[in-house]
């Protein structure tokens, strides 16, 4: 049984414990609320722009769309994965959730068949623990992404896909549902599919100097904004996911601090109790 001064250093731990959790839900909190509005401020954004892609492209042949080296359809002999985590931890189960998405993806692969970029300290961390090829890394903006950091992303993976270094690209991140459900899901960024629906209204648009050359200047920008959108869902997601695990932190740690209490309480009244008897039993004795 512990003593009453085990119990005391006990609970003020946990009650340090608490306040630095309670500190980290607030703080995740507020900070969630800008990374949510960022994410879907640039939603509509996305939509319009492959709306214009659509547009644009249904102008052009479809002989010449295979002129476009980012369209470039080829046989899959290798794929990257761009693997988008957190930095730090303290979120749950938000970096495992990644993880196993990516490692059920690349199952019955030869290593040879697939490397891996990763964004955030912690998936590069535990991907390289495990020996998986990891080729390049980027870090300490996983939760304050900027646009700047998806045009590095983006120039890296198409300069390897127009060298012929890897056949497809694709992108692991997590979507945000909201602080209580967060989504890991995949899209592919290379090559860039060719526009499914046509819209017809190209006539409303004039072009100049033409559709292919806006098409070729629109490309690189939408996988820009879509990497940057990807980022963005990422943060979200990662402050929601920390908000909950230390909301439920510090929860755990009030019930834990009640039950020392109660067994605290306990112990000191049965010293009280104890000393009490001894006193009687004394008293008695001198009679």
């Amino acid at each position: 049984m512990s003593s009453a001064q085990d119990l005391r250093k006990r609970i003020k731990s946990v009650k340090n414990t608490q306040q630095i959790t309670k500190a980290m839900k607030m703080v995740a909190s507020a900070r969630l609320r800008r990374a949510q509005m960022k994410a879907k401020s640039t939603e509509p954004y996305a939509d319009r722009l492959g709306h214009i892609l659509q547009n644009v492209a249904s102008g052009i042949d479809a002989g010449a769309m295979k002129a476009y080296p980012l369209m470039a359809a080829r046989p899959v002999k290798k794929t990257a994965y761009v693997v988008i985590g957190a930095d730090k931890g303290l979120a749950g189960a938000y970096t495992s959730n990644i993880v196993k998405y990516f490692v059920h993806a690349v199952e019955g692969k030869e290593r040879n068949e697939y490397d891996v970029l990763t964004v955030g300290r912690k998936p590069q961390e535990h991907l390289k623990h495990h020996k998986y090829p990891i080729y390049n890394s980027y870090a300490e903006f996983s939760d304050k992404p900027e646009y700047a950091h998806a045009v590095a992303i983006v120039r890296d993976v198409t300069a390897r896909f127009i060298a012929g270094e890897v056949d497809e690209v694709i992108m692991i991140y997590t979507h945000f549902v909201n602080s209580l459900t967060q989504t890991v899901t995949s899209r592919r960024l290379l090559p860039v599919e060719t526009p499914e629906e046509k819209s017809g209204s190209t006539g409303l648009y004039l072009f100049e100097p033409d559709e292919g050359a806006i098409f070729k200047e629109l490309l690189p920008k939408y996988l820009e904004i879509t990497v940057y959108n990807a980022l963005l869902q990422a943060a979200a997601s990662e402050l929601g996911a920390r908000m909950t695990a230390m909301t439920s932190a510090t929860d755990n740690a009030g019930e834990l601090i009640s039950s020392l209490n109660l067994e605290y309480n306990k112990l000191r009244q049965a010293g009280i109790t104890n000393e009490i008897s001894e006193i009687v039993g004394g008293a008695n004795a001198l009679q």
